[in-house]
């Protein structure tokens, strides 16, 4: 089980970490949408194929991130946490996540050994994890903490709509969105972690 210490410990993001399977992404647009109540069903969808291509391989299937936070404004993309045995055992879920058309991008050892895949029809970002990754509770608990406060939940809004006009503004990708907004997400999760009593 993972502790308290490596819940609320912040990584900072290390490109070098990064070992990318594809070329890695160039300027993008950044597009942040008012919320849309299909988010729900589409990550249903895309669930159901998780587990028809993986079978018990998938521990747990989450929706994470700003599309699953009813009223927060996001991306149009469905951000997943998927749990597996052994996200450093690529072999066991790699090849069916291809075939069933959720191509892996790359791999971060340095930070709990994540795996990233993508899915396009609908859009979806896959996190794989190992079970008990810190940074799969740290997003779970998010998740609940915007749900259940208001103020946070417009303040996150408000710094994603900031960050999406620089980005746009001065050219970057995603990674340089999620730097930008930074700041406000960390104190948001200082302010969660002191409420579950993980920090003093």
């Amino acid at each position: 089980m993972a502790s308290a210490a490596e819940i609320v410990r912040n990584h900072e993001y290390d490109p070098n970490g990064v070992e990318y399977f594809v070329s890695p992404p160039k300027s993008e647009h950044i597009e942040v949408v008012p919320y849309d109540p299909s988010w729900p069903a589409a990550f249903a969808e895309l669930a159901a194929r998780l587990r028809a291509a993986l079978g018990e391989v998938a521990l747990s299937i989450e929706h994470v991130g700003s599309t699953s936070v009813p009223g927060l404004p996001a991306k149009p993309v469905i951000d997943i946490d998927l749990t597996v045995p052994d996200s450093r055992d690529e072999d066991a879920y790699r090849p069916a996540l291809e075939a069933a058309g959720f191509p892996v991008l790359f791999r971060e050892p340095v930070f709990h050994e994540h795996r990233f895949a993508r899915g396009d029809s609908p859009p979806a970002n896959i996190h794989i994890w190992s079970p008990d990754c810190p940074e799969a509770i740290r997003h779970r608990m998010l998740r609940d903490w915007l749900i259940a406060h208001p103020e946070d939940r417009e303040l996150y809004a408000a710094a994603k709509f900031a960050s999406a006009e620089q980005i746009n503004a001065e050219g970057g990708v995603v990674m340089d969105y999620n730097q930008r907004k930074q700041p406000v997400i960390r104190d948001i999760l200082e302010r969660m972690f002191r409420a579950h009593g993980l920090i003093d």
